[in-house]
C-alpha cells in the first residue's frame, strides 16, 4: 500500500483495510450503450429526531442558571448549561450591542439545534428553555415585532 491517499482514507475510517490492501487490478471497463445505464433509486434514509441521550426526569428541574455575559466568549457557559438541560436566563445589559447581537444569534442556533426555545423577557434579558421545560404566562412565546427589536438593524 504505497498510495498515501489510500493510507489516509484508512486512517480516517473512510475505507476498510481489506479494500485498500486488495491490489488486484480491476477488470478493464467495457463500452456500454446508453440504454444499459438505467438509473437506480438510491435508498433514502429519513431523518428522524435523534433520541435524547440524557433527559432529566419529570419534576427534576431544580436550578435555573442566570448569566451576565460581558464578552462574547462567555457563550461557552451558556452552551454548557443549556446542553445539560438547565434553563438559562441571559442578561445582556453589560454587553455592547454588537456582541449582544452575536450572542443572541448563537443562543438562537443553540436552542434550535437542541429543540429548545428562546424567549425575550425584557429588551436585554432572554430565557433559553430546553425541550422538556414548559414556560407559561402571558406572551410565553416571543413574537417577531419589528418595533420591539432590542437591537436596531444597521
Amino acid at each position: 500500500m504505497s498510495n498515501p491517499l489510500k493510507k489516509t482514507m484508512v486512517y480516517l475510517g473512510l475505507a476498510d483495510e481489506e479494500e485498500v490492501y486488495d491490489e488486484t487490478p480491476a477488470p478493464a471497463p467495457t463500452r456500454k450503450s446508453a440504454a444499459a445505464f438505467v438509473e437506480k433509486a438510491a435508498p433514502v434514509t429519513p431523518i428522524h429526531r435523534p433520541a435524547v441521550v440524557r433527559q432529566p426526569a419529570v419534576g427534576a428541574l431544580n436550578e435555573i442558571v442566570t448569566v451576565h455575559p460581558k464578552q462574547y466568549r462567555d457563550a461557552q457557559v451558556i452552551a454548557e448549561s443549556f446542553r445539560e438541560g438547565v434553563p438559562v436566563i441571559i442578561n445582556l445589559s453589560q454587553m455592547s450591542d454588537a456582541d449582544a447581537r452575536r450572542l443572541i444569534d448563537f443562543a438562537s442556533g443553540l436552542s434550535l439545534g437542541l429543540y429548545g426555545r428562546i424567549e425575550r423577557v425584557t429588551s436585554k434579558v432572554f430565557l433559553l428553555s430546553p425541550e422538556n421545560v414548559a414556560v407559561s404566562g402571558e406572551g410565553a412565546v416571543a413574537q417577531a415585532d419589528p418595533e420591539a427589536v432590542p437591537f436596531p438593524q444597521t
